[in-house]
């Protein structure tokens, strides 16, 4: 892949919100990511891509994954920002231990420059809020778990 391609991928990125980009073809992989500091750009030859490890150490204990604990998980329908009131200074849609109800709105994931609310599944009570407010969310990313 030549300079020029990706310097012209690089400046379409800059216009948009999106966070990661990754593409990989006969010959080559990039992969950009935004992050506080701008823009940043790896490339690499597919041949030399590292091999996946045959087994990690095992690591200490880790903390449940939203996955492993009772409840409903309410997760990201897209990728955007997420956010947990209506505008800067309104109250959040809900606080944790809050009951809700079905289709009650939860906070709102802004993708391309559109406002998503984002409603509970089922009724019970947030037991946790794993994303913070003005936070990107990609696609499946967990923001509750309600019991």
């Amino acid at each position: 892949m030549d300079v020029e391609k990706i310097k012209a991928i690089i400046e379409a990125l800059e216009r948009t919100e999106i966070t990661r980009f990754e593409y990989e073809g006969d010959d080559v992989r990039l992969v950009i990511r935004r992050g506080r500091a701008g823009l940043a750009a790896t490339v690499a030859p597919v041949a030399s891509l590292p091999a996946p490890a045959a087994a990690p150490a095992p690591s200490p204990a880790p903390a449940a994954r939203p996955e492993e604990k009772p409840g409903h998980i309410v997760r990201s329908p897209f990728v955007g920002t997420f956010y947990r009131a209506p505008s800067p200074e309104s109250p959040p849609f809900v606080e944790l231990g809050q009951m809700v109800q079905k289709g009650q709105v939860l906070c709102i994931v802004e993708a391309m420059k559109l406002m998503n609310e984002i409603e509970a599944e089922v009724s019970g009570r947030i037991a946790e809020i794993y994303v913070e407010n003005g936070e990107p969310v990609e696609f499946g990313q967990p923001l509750f778990r309600i019991e």
